[in-house]
């Protein structure tokens, strides 16, 4: 049994709870103490534990408590990369990132505490890897609330707010979008509307971070952990330091010509709200690709999935199709043009990228068939000359 409350736990403030509390308990017997990875180096982590902050050595770890004898110290790429069903007992080892909850190992190399395993991912938000080689990259973990900021200072692009309320959706994680830089526009009624339509059922909120006004709603609207995704100058990390209450996230300039900001955040980092929650920020997302987001999909374009039930044919692609009720909407204004053309465009791309999960997944099973056979014949063979 859980040897306190999870309520009494200096953890309580980083998302600690009894479920936590119970899942941790085959870890304590291990020898092992909690922790919440807030930020992720090449082979190193900053952890918070119920001592306080501590730097722990990480690299690939098992998939489930029966693998802890597995050694974690060894060097890793902390790319984050993943390979679905990672985390599922038997898979492939985890790499930590920003927002999981860690198993240490006291008495690490150097005298640091090694991340040992990680309690199962609640949410996961997982994007394409840059190099686009059908692999997923985790951008945060646990995550409760996605906040995704959008800057009314600059041209409004629905498709990108689809885009991530898609990859929020899918992470099990539930989407919120903020407009920022609301003290640098006229009105914001517009834009809100505009936004709504490509968010049916989301959260929108207007605030300004500089002048305070709309803070306070967007505070309302956040719970438990919250991660902030958006392009580079969308006001992230503006609008993290009013919700932190302090200048703890470092802000930069935008450009005038396009609107465009650089990267000040340069990690993901894992920081305590005043009031209860977490707040993890993460670096401008310039170009973000889906990774395996056919749920995600369905869910951000609810309205289109709701038509296409009344249309005649089950598999109609919506194109030319006879008795096609998402056509027929877009003939009658009921559904804007653009949201269709960016539903397909999307779907293309998640298509795409999970075909191209599948050959790399049918080419390993069929590598490793192959080591298996020859092992076997190996096998075979020794025997032969011992006899």
């Amino acid at each position: 049994m859980p040897s306190a409350s999870a309520g009494s736990s200096p953890l309580a403030a980083y998302g600690w709870d009894d479920a936590l509390d119970n899942a941790f308990t085959s870890y304590s017997a291990a020898g092992l103490i909690p922790a919440r990875v807030a930020a992720v180096d090449r082979g190193l982590c900053d952890v918070v534990t119920g001592q306080g902050p501590m730097r722990a050595v990480t690299g690939p770890v098992p998939a489930s408590p029966a693998d802890l004898s597995v050694d974690s110290s060894a060097d890793s790429s902390a790319d984050l990369f993943i390979d679905p069903p990672a985390g599922a007992p038997g898979g492939p080892p985890l790499v930590p990132c920003t927002g999981d909850w860690a198993a240490l190992r006291p008495g690490g190399p150097g005298g640091r505490p090694v991340v040992a395993a990680l309690l199962p991912r609640r949410t996961a938000i997982v994007r394409s890897s840059a190099s686009r080689d059908s692999r997923g990259q985790v951008l945060a973990a646990n995550v409760d609330t996605v906040a995704i900021t959008v800057s009314l200072d600059a041209r409004l692009d629905l498709g990108r707010v689809e885009r991530l309320l898609a990859l929020a959706f899918e992470s099990g994680a539930r989407p919120v979008v903020v407009l920022t830089k609301a003290d640098r526009v006229p009105g914001t009624a517009g834009a809100e509307a505009r936004v709504a339509e490509a968010a049916p059922g989301v959260d929108v909120v207007a605030c300004s971070a500089a002048s305070g006004d709309g803070v306070g709603a967007v505070r309302a609207a956040l719970h438990g952990t919250v991660v902030l995704v958006g392009p580079s100058g969308s006001g992230k990390s503006t609008l993290g330091n009013a919700l932190l209450g302090r200048d703890a996230l470092a802000t930069g300039a935008v450009r005038a010509s396009d609107g465009k900001g650089r990267h000040t955040t340069v990690r993901r980092e894992l920081l305590p709200l005043p009031g209860g929650g977490v707040l993890i920020d993460t670096p401008g997302l310039r170009g973000v690709g889906l990774f395996e987001a056919s749920d995600g999909l369905e869910r951000a374009f609810a309205d289109i999935a709701e038509l296409a039930a009344d249309c005649r044919f089950g598999d109609c692609a919506h194109r030319t199709e006879p008795g096609c009720a998402v056509l027929a909407a877009v003939e009658d204004g009921t559904l804007p043009r653009r949201r269709l053309d960016s539903h397909r465009k999307l779907q293309r791309e998640n298509d795409w990228i999970a075909s191209r999960a599948d050959a790399r997944l049918d080419a390993e099973r069929r590598a490793r068939s192959k080591e298996i056979s020859r092992w076997q014949r190996r096998m075979y063979r020794e025997r032969g000359r011992g006899r």
